[in-house]
């Protein structure tokens, strides 16, 4: 009688295993992810005279032991994407760059080949496109690939056997969704091909010091499609956000072993590629435009880096039974909580207000400094009364209508000043300790402890213009 062949389930988004079908996963409940697998018989590595030839090859050290003499990174010739990497790429790291189709994931990548060539040989292997698409791709961003070589193949194995043949100074690999392992039954891009074509890979690359970046897909959710076994593998993690019909694109990394995880890269799109943004808050704010209500311009922090950027809301009588709040930027929950604190430490009445909040250029922002600014700029437009010229926000407010002090006030007060902005209503706590450790400058501030004296400000500040 002929074996029964063995089969699995695994869902697509977060790896789970099952030996029946689940129309709803167990693990992350999405739905309709579950997807059959063949298993391939494997024996155990580790067994008898493996399991003492591996012991053998092994060695033990202690942390001083361990030489980091000759630890160097790799410059990718784009500020802004060292500034994410944390100062550049590192040897033998594997970095997963992740997007929505068409943002410029793999634009981002060839611009950066001339300077990665510096290096030594540059290795881009595409299971997308053809060696004659890439030139012609290239050619358009004014790449001159002297030292980039092209292999148009989606094999993992071929992948490999060129990495260890050929040792470049770094590896691409556009994108790991399209490689596979021959001797897997599972097609290419199932969680199965994924998750081992990336283990086969970090195992190598950290074997010869060789740095690889991947190329990721992501789901109908934005999420990095595949296990999240791959996430936790690689040592960086960065996402390409923004609008596909805006101009602007922002690199932001989630997950960094070599770096900071708040900093992020601006860029622009232009028709030879992305231009890096080194002053985002000038770009964001360089359209002048007559004062309106509801508009506010707040200094936010994105890791060591403050960015101006105007914060827009309208408040409108609502048509409808449940009224509208949407947000474009800030999180829709944080504005519920905000809305409520106004009215119940304010007294303004919003239960038959549609309320709409947008920050300007498509960006988002989790600092909690941003609270002040939505709701200066809910006020103007619930009072229909701009907010006065040369005017910055920044602070968080608490439940009770308290404005608490942020982090990096002095880097922000600073940029404010060098924009030449010539008032600052900001959280007392922080204006205070700028007064005494620093010295006097044309910006002038106003310390504010709540909401209320906040709004009460905005009559002082008309006064001062």
């Amino acid at each position: 009688m002929a074996n029964r062949i063995k089969t699995e389930f695994l869902c697509s988004e977060c790896g789970y295993k099952s030996s029946r079908w689940y129309g709803k996963c167990p693990g992350c409940g999405a739905w309709n992810t579950m997807e059959e697998q063949v298993l391939a018989e494997t024996k155990s590595a580790l067994g008898g005279a493996k399991r003492s030839a591996a012991l053998s090859s092994s060695s033990l050290l202690t942390l001083p032991e361990v030489n980091t003499d000759d630890e160097v990174r790799y410059q990718t010739g784009l500020s802004e994407f060292d500034r994410v990497l944390g100062g550049g790429l590192v040897k033998g790291s594997v970095v997963l760059l992740g997007g929505e189709p068409g943002i410029g994931k793999s634009t981002l990548l060839l611009q950066v080949c001339d300077a990665l060539s510096a290096a030594g040989e540059v290795l881009y292997v595409s299971g997308e496109e053809s060696p004659r698409q890439i030139r012609l791709r290239a050619d358009r961003l004014g790449v001159r690939g002297e030292k980039l070589t092209l292999l148009a193949d989606s094999d993992c194995d071929s992948f490999l056997t060129h990495l260890e043949q050929r040792r470049p100074a770094v590896a691409i690999i556009d994108s790991i969704q399209t490689m596979s392992l021959a001797h897997l039954p599972s097609s290419a891009g199932s969680v199965t091909q994924v998750r081992e074509c990336t283990g086969a890979i970090l195992h190598l690359a950290k074997k010869l010091g060789i740095p690889v970046i991947l190329v990721g897909h992501v789901n109908k959710e934005g999420a990095i499609a595949g296990p999240k076994v791959l996430e936790h593998v690689v040592d960086a993690v960065l996402q390409m956000e923004g609008e596909k019909h805006l101009a602007y694109r922002i690199l932001r990394a989630v997950k960094n072993r070599f770096g900071s995880t708040n900093e992020i890269g601006v860029f622009q799109m232009e028709q030879s590629g992305l231009e890096q943004v080194e002053n985002p808050s000038a770009l964001l704010l360089e359209e002048e435009h007559e004062p309106v209500s509801g508009s506010a311009v707040a200094c936010v922090m994105e890791g060591s880096r403050p960015i101006l950027c105007e914060v827009q809301a309208l408040a409108t009588k609502s048509a409808f039974a449940v009224p509208r709040r949407m947000t474009s930027g800030p999180d829709q929950g944080r504005l519920s909580l905000l809305m409520a604190v106004l009215e119940k430490r304010c007294g303004f009445f919003l239960g038959n207000q549609d309320v709409y909040v947008n920050l300007v250029g498509g960006l988002r922002v989790d600092d909690p400094g941003l609270d002040l600014a939505v709701l200066l700029s809910l006020v103007s437009s619930l009072r229909d009364q701009p907010l006065p010229e040369k005017l910055a926000v920044f602070g968080e407010v608490g439940l009770g209508g308290e404005v608490r002090n942020v982090t990096q006030s002095s880097l922000r007060i600073k940029e404010l000043a060098r924009l030449g902005y010539k008032i600052c209503i900001l959280p007392a706590a922080a204006a205070k300790k700028y007064e005494e450790q620093e010295n006097a400058s044309e910006l002038h501030l106003i310390g504010v402890r709540s909401l209320k004296e906040a709004i009460a400000a905005l009559s002082a500040c008309r006064a001062l213009n």
